[in-house]
């Protein structure tokens, strides 16, 4: 169904577009993975190719490694190069608000209101901005969203929309190991959709074809297994977890989720057989990985906003006059007001403003790298590895965000010291370190516990960590 994109209905997206952006370029940057791509793409850059072999830390270096997203990694690496993190936030801000306004632009051409597009678009941000950190998945959000109006526009008869989908695999594919999901989409498409399935079933083929042009060819696939079977990272990383109601993200997610069959049910317009198969296929993912709620709400999105546009014109009267030039002119000053939020500027206005990064070690690495003469190893909690791996990689880390890289056996011992468990003291004897960068926000027990040890003393503290070392060494 079409429907025509006019001006009041861009105004409301520019209502919509202002918080989402508002949201990214207010988001904290987390160590987390963020770092250590940069570093991935620096090192890719200056090499001219993917590295192979382990050189962040010493437990593993020189062992064979997989870095699946090098285009995302050279892409955030070129960016944070050019503009710091003022313009890696906007970049950011873009992908978020490119993504929710497609999923926008699909949901209208599916016959939902302004009001109802608006509204529901809203909820989706708020629901799924806490999956917006900055890390190589970023760059697949605009993709899904592409790939679920191309088939929305291919059910509808559009044949030459499949046409487009091999192009998203391949870009997709060289970018994150989420490409899988265009698969799932697509093949969902092709049974349960009603549109041509022979230019779809040809597209389908392009789209396999295209998941291996990449630097592994056949490997992109086993990467994706790997990552799903990984025992580390099935028990350790809190994003292959199934999500849970504690923050308010999840608490929105989980009643819309519940909601929704409810709506369908009672709405005048059904879901379609593809729709219920989206819905249960990706609810079903959200449900087992808090890494996937995204793709879902995504999904989401355009189904409820459908659901809802029969009562909004019943209910609703659309006859509001047009003015194009001052609701256009309006939805662009909103959706430049955000830049407000850059970190370069809201610093000359904001006195009491957000920090721009969270949990983010930089004043105390810069304090050890004025100190190459002090001993190492270096033991550091895992988020503040990724920041060392990338502004101090002449001090390798022992353990890293990259979970698929150590052993349960790593982790465990690694999760016991950071907890202060009973053997602390014996897994830092069998580890070996001589620093202990701790930090402040996730390791206060650790801290307690070294404070009160005699065996450690401490060399330096600020507000986010607190370095040791074996107290003989003084």
């Amino acid at each position: 169904m079409k429907t025509k994109l006019d001006s009041a209905a861009l105004l409301w997206l520019g209502v919509v577009g202002m918080i989402a952006l508002s949201i990214a370029l207010l988001l904290p940057v987390t160590p987390n993975d963020y770092w250590w791509y940069l570093r991935l793409g620096r090192d890719t850059l200056a090499a001219g190719s993917i590295p192979q072999f382990d050189t962040f830390t010493s437990t593993h270096a020189g062992q064979a490694v997989v870095y699946h997203s090098w285009g995302a990694a050279l892409l955030l690496w070129l960016t944070y190069r050019t503009g710091g993190l003022d313009l890696t936030l906007l970049l950011r801000g873009l992908l978020v608000v490119v993504s929710y306004g497609l999923v926008w632009g699909t949901a209208r051409r599916q016959g939902a209101g302004r009001f109802g597009a608006a509204g529901v678009l809203l909820l989706g941000v708020l629901a799924s901005s806490n999956n917006w950190s900055l890390r190589p998945q970023l760059f697949a959000y605009p993709l899904f969203a592409l790939a679920l109006d191309l088939l929305h526009r291919w059910q509808e008869g559009d044949k030459r929309s499949a046409w487009f989908l091999p192009l998203l695999s391949l870009l997709w594919v060289n970018l994150h190991g989420s490409f899988v999901m265009l698969v799932l989409l697509v093949g969902a498409a092709l049974v349960f959709g009603r549109g041509d399935r022979r230019s779809l079933g040809v597209a389908f083929a392009g789209i396999l074809l295209a998941s291996l042009l990449n630097p592994r060819g056949p490997g992109a696939w086993l990467y994706v297994v790997e990552s799903l079977t990984v025992p580390s990272s099935q028990l350790f990383s809190a994003e292959w977890l199934p999500p849970v109601n504690d923050n308010w993200q999840m608490n929105l997610f989980f009643v819309w989720l519940l909601a929704f069959p409810l709506l369908a049910a009672l709405a005048p317009r059904k879901p379609q057989r593809l729709e219920w198969a989206w819905f249960l296929g990706f609810g079903l993912l959200a449900l087992l990985g808090e890494r996937y709620v995204i793709w879902f709400v995504l999904v989401l999105t355009v189904l409820t906003a459908r659901l809802l546009a029969d009562w909004e014109a019943r209910y609703l009267k659309d006859d509001h006059p047009q003015r194009p030039a001052i609701n256009l002119s309006a939805a662009g000053l909103l959706l430049l007001l955000p830049l407000v939020f850059l970190p370069g500027l809201r610093r000359q206005w904001w006195p009491d403003a957000p920090p721009v990064s969270e949990n983010t070690p930089a004043a105390a690495v810069d304090w050890l790298a004025q100190r190459p003469d002090l001993p190492g190893p270096l033991w550091s909690e895992i988020g503040f590895s990724s920041y060392i791996e990338f502004a101090l990689p002449e001090r390798p880390t022992r353990i890293d965000t990259r979970f698929e890289v150590f052993s349960v056996e790593e982790w465990q011992a690694y999760q016991d010291l950071s907890n202060a468990r009973y053997n602390w003291e014996t897994l830092l004897a069998a580890d070996g370190a001589r620093l202990l960068l701790v930090s402040v926000q996730t390791q206060p027990g650790l801290i307690e516990a070294l404070d009160a040890s005699p065996a450690w003393c401490e060399l330096y503290r600020d507000d986010v960590a607190v370095l040791y070392q074996p107290c003989e060494v003084e």
